[in-house]
Parts: C-alpha cells; structure tokens; sequence
C-alpha cells in the first residue's frame, strides 16, 4: 500500500491557520475520500524563534511523506523542510513568497517594523501593514480585514517580534530550489508589492518541475484574497504528486 501524502499548511508572519481556513475544509474532504491523502495539518510558526526551529518541528509532527504549503514566511519554512529532508518532501507549494535572504535595505524595514510594534502598539503596526498585505479589492472588504487584524491579534506582539529577527536570518535557498526533484506549485497575486510577480517568476525557473501561477487583481494574502483559485493550484499539485509516484 502506497504510503499516505500529508498536505502541512504552514501559515505567514502575523498570521495562524485561518490564513488556510478555505483550504484546510477543502483538503478535509478530498482526504475523506482518497486513501492516499491523510488529513492536512497546520504547523507551528508561534512557539520557535528561527525558521529550522519551524520547519524541524513540521516535519516532526507527522510521518513519512508530506507536502509542505506556505504562504510568505510559511514559504521559508516550507523550503527550509526541504532543505531538511527532501528525501520526505514529495512536493511543495510556494505562494506569495521568496527564495532569496533579505536585503539590507529590507532588514532595515524590518527593524523599523520590531521598533513600531514596541513603541506604538501592535494594533498600530497591524494597520501599518495592511496596505502591503492587502490588494486595494481585498483593503474594501471589510470582514476579510477583519481577519487579518484577528490573526495578527491572536499571534500577538512578542510572536510577531519572533518572527521577524527569524525571517531577517533566513538563508538563500537557491541551491535548495535547484536540487529539488518533486513537483512544485509556484504562486503568486500580480498586485503582491511585498513579494512581486518577478520573484515568482525566478523562482519557477530554478526548480526542475515548477508550475507557476499567477493571480490576476490579488495581493500578498492569497489564500484569503483567492480562495478557491488557491486551493485548486493546490488540488492541482497534489495531483500531480500523486501520479508521479504510480
């Protein structure tokens, strides 16, 4: 019997496992009615200050083969799991996210963003953010806001200072990218300003066989923004991890 695949949904910075909440219901059911999935599983990104911490402690919840998808920082995680232990990682999804370390100039931003947090408040610097996580469609949407906003809540300003002194450490993983030999999902919103289309583009073009998505009047937070579209690249994936091992 061909061992299960386990989908680890692995969420951004300022946010937990409602960035996935469409998905998470969705992969539920397929898993309920194909034996070759198991049901998917949110990792930690609260409880670790780096991202080996995180992605160590992913790929330490559950058993054999798994198919890590992450959003923004949950992408460095995702890609650090395979950095682990690519002999487990069948397949990956990579939204909204990035490949290379941060710049100066972006650990400088970043600093800024620890200092604000401090200074002025974590609400403060939730609304700060929002313009950058959020197409201008999505910032009219007044529930979906609202979720954000809960999310970045419910992580909480030490969490949220945590994250970024590990984000500000991660390692460039382009070696990991090319030496990769599962399928990938690359995507991305077109209206992403954090990380834009082009790293996405790059991206695909490192990893041997990478489908790569692009999503047109959608920002950083594409699993909220796009739901469906989202999970269906993911669905898409899945699919093709899972014929590849027949």
């Amino acid at each position: 019997m061909t061992e299960k695949i386990t989908p680890v949904l692995i969420p951004g910075l300022i946010c937990t496992g409602d960035l996935f909440r469409h998905q998470l219901d969705e992969l539920a059911t397929l898993a309920a009615s194909d034996s070759r999935l198991a049901n998917p599983v949110v990792a930690d990104t609260l409880s670790h200050d780096s991202l080996t911490a995180m992605a160590e402690a992913a790929l330490d919840e559950v058993e054999g083969d798994l198919l890590p998808i992450g959003l923004s920082m949950g992408g460095y995680v995702t890609m650090e799991m395979a950095r682990l232990a690519p002999d487990r990682v069948s397949g990956m999804a990579l939204l909204s996210t990035s490949h290379k370390a941060d710049t100066p100039e972006r650990s400088q931003q970043r600093a800024a963003t620890i200092k604000m947090a401090a200074g002025k408040g974590f609400r403060g610097v939730t609304r700060h953010l929002l313009g950058s996580f959020l197409s201008a469609q999505a910032m009219a949407d007044e529930a979906l806001v609202e979720r954000v906003i809960q999310m970045a809540q419910d992580v909480g300003s030490a969490t949220f200072v945590n994250q970024q002194k590990a984000i500000m450490a991660r390692r460039d993983q382009t070696p990991t990218l090319q030496g990769f030999a599962g399928k990938a999902l690359v995507l991305c919103g077109l209206e992403d300003t954090l990380t834009p289309p082009a790293l996405s583009k790059d991206r695909a073009r490192l990893v041997p066989y990478a489908r790569l998505v692009l999503l047109t009047d959608v920002g950083h937070l594409s699993s909220l923004e796009a739901p469906q579209l989202v999970t269906d690249a993911i669905i898409g994936l899945l699919n093709e991890v899972i014929a590849a091992r027949v």
